[in-house]
């Protein structure tokens, strides 16, 4: 019986030499000289060049209509307040000239202007700050209470925020009334009248707003609220914080975003209030002493047929609003926030 060798075993003997070295990656060669000349580089187009006009496709409509609803109009204001436009140039009985910045010279030289310009900071700052109090707080205890008191709360905010401004303000005028309004029953204030004066005017007027625009602020905060992650606030429940201290420490610099949105609406709704001043003060109060910029361009623009004037007071307020949007958006960019 002859010895037959194993299987593999004269392979190391048929193939003799050095052994394999190990597996690895291959030398990179050099590309010869001038070898890059045809070959393609990265794009460096910018993000529109590479299919970025397609949002803005999709926003064309958009855009055409808020252009044709906001633009047009605006361009219409400005160029009415560079002009002498009265009811005569209305008529047609005179032609309309042009006058430069005379409508801004008279009403800077207006003290009257200074005095409204006043009241109207004063009081929308007012409004600002209690909307964006009643409407966090209220935020905060929809997420404490249960499912039928919630319901009950949002719904009678969605009904406050659904009626109509002049609406609210008869209600509000029924119910401060001197001779049937209950509120002077409750307090036992007789025949007082609230508007009367022009500060318990004023606080009248701020109530009825911030009861109108409350819902806004309550129902944006809470969805935001309910988007934290509930880890959160468990942990800075069981580090003993306070419900103001995680509201101030933790929700509110979550919330930032989104207390950015409301804030820069309630400045810009608060600021042009129109409707409550008009309803519930007669127009402006005794002798204008509750007139607001929106009211003061509606009386010399339509009651003293004052156009160009009424259309100057108009882009002034439009540049303030827009210099207080920019100076807000600026300083949060400056802190780091995202918008």
């Amino acid at each position: 019986m002859t010895d037959r060798p194993l299987p593999g075993a004269g392979v190391a003997e048929a193939a003799p030499g050095p052994l394999p070295t190990a597996v690895g990656p291959e030398p990179v060669k050099s590309a010869p000289s001038g070898a890059g000349r045809g070959t393609p580089r990265p794009s460096r187009r910018s993000p529109l060049a590479r299919g970025g006009w397609t949002p803005w496709l999709y926003l064309a409509p958009a855009l055409v209509v808020i252009g044709g609803l906001l633009v047009y109009p605006v361009y219409q204001l400005g160029l009415i307040s560079f002009l002498e436009y009265t009811q005569a140039q209305v008529s047609g009985g005179e032609p309309t000239s042009f006058q430069g910045f005379g409508n801004y010279a008279a009403l800077f030289r207006d003290e009257q202007f200074w005095q409204v310009l006043l009241a109207t900071v004063v009081f929308a700052g007012a409004c600002v700050v209690s909307t964006l109090a009643v409407g966090c707080a209220l935020a905060v205890l929809l997420t404490r209470v249960r499912a039928v008191p919630r319901l009950a709360l949002m719904l009678a905010a969605l009904g406050a925020w659904a009626t109509p401004a002049v609406t609210g303000s008869t209600v509000w005028l029924l119910l401060f009334d001197p001779d049937f309004g209950p509120v002077n029953r409750v307090l036992g204030l007789g025949d007082h009248s609230w508007t009367y004066g022009r500060y318990s005017a004023f606080a009248l007027v701020l109530l009825e707003v911030v009861w109108c625009s409350f819902p806004f602020v309550m129902v944006t905060v809470y969805a935001g609220i309910r988007a934290v992650p509930s880890e959160v606030l468990e942990a800075a429940s069981l580090d003993g914080a306070s419900q103001w201290r995680i509201w101030r420490s933790v929700l509110a610099p979550m919330l930032r975003p989104i207390l950015v949105v409301v804030t820069i609406q309630s400045v810009i709704w608060d600021f042009k209030v129109f409707t409550q001043i008009y309803v519930m003060t007669n127009g402006g109060g005794i002798a204008g002493q509750n007139l607001t910029l929106n009211v003061y361009a509606y009386q010399k623009a339509f009651a003293s047929s004052q156009y160009g004037l009424g259309s100057a007071i108009g882009v002034v307020m439009l540049l303030i609003l827009l210099a207080v949007t920019l100076v807000y958006l600026r300083l949060l960019r400056r802190q780091g926030e995202e918008l």
